[in-house]
């Protein structure tokens, strides 16, 4: 959205400012008087209120801006408001030109904790000179404001409100209480976010061991010499399924040797096109459509449709084979390995699918019953991407203008004229800039911030700058492409919000994996030995080859140049 600061500051700008902004200050002043306080108090029963802290801000939601599921419950706030100037008396909001304000019931866990529901039961669309007040409650207060669409006209469509908080007594006060805002900081939604209180999450993780099986793939039991290479039976499986390059030792060295520079590798190509091909049919048929699958839990985190493996005796879909029998299997585990040189313990495997205007998951950490361990704290997580929509990521600006500035310029050679079919017109200049503007659906990894506990949650600041620096990994949807990639305790990740405007569906396969500590394969020998090895290749005629250069004449460079082979990349 588009937001101003608090304007609490008011009183302090300078006299010409001032006097432009009259009358934003007496509606502010106007609020927070005695008597419109008692007014608010008298509604809600919610007990004294304070009018020194002020906290408001001018909102606007312009097509695709949107607010996902929270309470409000941060620091002191006891009331939100929000007043509407969107639409006019002579010309009001369409409800179907979204931006509503959306509000979730709870429902009781085993426990006596209330869990906000999936859907929301009450909608309050926007009108000219409306207010709306609710009582900020932590666990109950679970509202949204729905996405505003985008005119089918290509008109300028603005949902602008005043919105804020009325605070519980400060110090100093009548009816200031002593460590009563400490105690409600403590129930704030937001930080629970920041723990590990996922009892209430659905989908629950499904972490199934692996068996002792080494990185070769042989049972540690057997004993006996590793074999590096898939046997016969194991590549007639994968061949069913994966495209016959990824199942090479060449190319399975190179993988692993990108994933050790960069904890995170992307193919794409991964699967074969005799499986992608009914396996694109099926989503495409289905993309857009009501579906039987659940819905991710609780809202204020995640909601999405998944689907976890089982095993029926019904036919099931390309899409549940890779669920059910692709990922789960021995013969996987082992080319996962292979790629990463890493050694899996455990997987807990899930298709997902983001329905535009609908889902998306906030940013968290590992959960509690993920695979990663106290031991270590570290887990692979794989995404394979199979949305098969196109037009996910942002436009090329300087592209974008270079294309308008051609044809504009195609447009005067052929006389400027309005019945000139190819006529471009200047752009009108927008009052509010949309240039950041994504259709949503990206998967991003973050690094965690630790907040200054010196700050008030509930100041307005723009973190642009600090969150481009905090991004460490981001992946657009797209069509048969595998994201694997090492995180720890410290890496957040999300996907953004589909928009209602995105021309399908995300649909995603993940898969979270336990592995051994990766400290635990590197003994002092192994080093020696790696070291004799770098100073036996230094003395081979001053030729100084890397040691895990496979482009030289080993393979003739022959998978740099495959189609599949070039799409790897870190």
């Amino acid at each position: 959205m588009h937001q101003t600061g608090d304007l609490a500051n008011l009183s302090g700008l300078p006299q010409e400012l001032a006097a432009k902004l009259s009358s934003l200050r007496r509606l502010r002043d106007a609020l927070y008087s005695q008597t419109f306080r008692n007014y608010v108090r008298a509604i809600s029963g919610c007990g004294p209120l304070s009018g020194t802290k002020t906290d408001m801000a001018i909102n606007v939601y312009t097509p695709g801006c949107h607010l996902l599921t929270h309470d409000d419950v941060i620091g002191s706030r006891r009331v939100s408001y929000i007043l509407y100037l969107c639409g006019s008396e002579e010309e009001p909001w369409k409800p179907e030109w979204g931006g509503a304000l959306r509000l979730y019931p709870t429902e009781l866990a085993d426990d006596g904790t209330k869990v906000p529901m999936a859907e929301w039961s009450r909608v309050c669309p926007p009108a000219w000179n409306q207010l709306a007040l609710f009582e900020v409650v932590p666990g109950e207060s679970f509202h949204d404001v729905e996405e505003v669409y985008d005119p089918k006209d290509g008109s300028e469509r603005t949902r602008m409100a005043i919105s804020g908080w009325f605070h519980i007594p400060q110090r100093g006060e009548d009816g200031f209480i002593e460590g009563l805002e400490e105690e409600l900081g403590k129930k704030s939604s937001l930080a629970s976010l920041q723990t590990k209180n996922d009892c209430y999450d659905r989908p629950q993780p499904q972490v199934v061991p692996y068996e002792q099986v080494n990185r070769k793939g042989k049972a540690a039991e057997m004993g006996g010499e590793d074999d590096c290479a898939f046997s016969p039976e194991e590549i007639d499986f994968l061949l069913k399924y994966i495209h016959p390059t990824f199942l090479t030792p060449a190319t399975l060295e190179q993988l692993a040797e990108r994933f050790a520079e960069d904890s995170a590798i992307q193919i794409s190509s991964f699967l074969r096109n005799t499986f992608e091909k009914p396996l694109r049919e099926y989503i495409e048929s289905n993309d857009g459509k009501p579906s039987s699958w659940p819905v991710a839990v609780p809202p204020h985190k995640q909601k999405y449709l998944y689907l976890q493996s089982s095993r029926g005796g019904k036919e099931i879909s390309p899409l549940e084979e890779l669920v059910t029998i692709l990922l789960p299997s021995p013969q996987f585990k082992k080319l996962i390995q292979h790629a990463t040189g890493l050694e899996l313990t455990s997987r807990n495997i899930l298709a997902r699918r983001f329905r535009k205007g609908m889902d998306y998951t906030l940013a968290t950490g590992l959960s509690s019953s993920s695979p990663a361990t106290e031991e270590n704290p570290m887990q692979l997580e794989l995404t394979l991407n199979l949305t098969p929509t196109a037009g996910w990521e942002p436009p090329n600006p300087e592209e974008e203008e270079a294309k308008k500035k051609a044809l504009r310029m195609k447009s005067k050679n052929k006389g400027k004229s309005r019945l000139n079919p190819e006529y471009i017109p200047e752009e009108k200049e927008k009052r509010f800039d949309d240039s950041a503007r994504t259709l949503g659906g990206y998967e991003m990894y973050m690094s965690a911030e630790d907040d200054d506990p010196t700050n008030d949650p509930a100041i307005y600041k723009a973190g642009e700058e600090e969150e481009e620096d905090s991004v460490l990994f981001v992946s657009y949807p797209g069509w048969n492409s595998l994201n694997l990639a090492l995180r720890d305790q410290g890496v957040l990740k999300f996907v953004k919000y589909v928009s209602a405007a995105a021309k399908g569906d995300r649909w995603d396969l993940v898969g979270d994996f336990g592995i051994e500590d990766i400290e635990d394969g590197e003994s002092e020998e192994g080093d020696d030995d790696d070291d004799e090895e770098d100073d036996d290749e230094d003395d081979e005629d001053g030729e100084g080859k890397e040691k895990g250069d496979t482009s030289g004449s080993g393979n003739g460079g022959e998978y740099d140049n495959e189609p599949e082979w070039r799409g790897c990349s870190p």
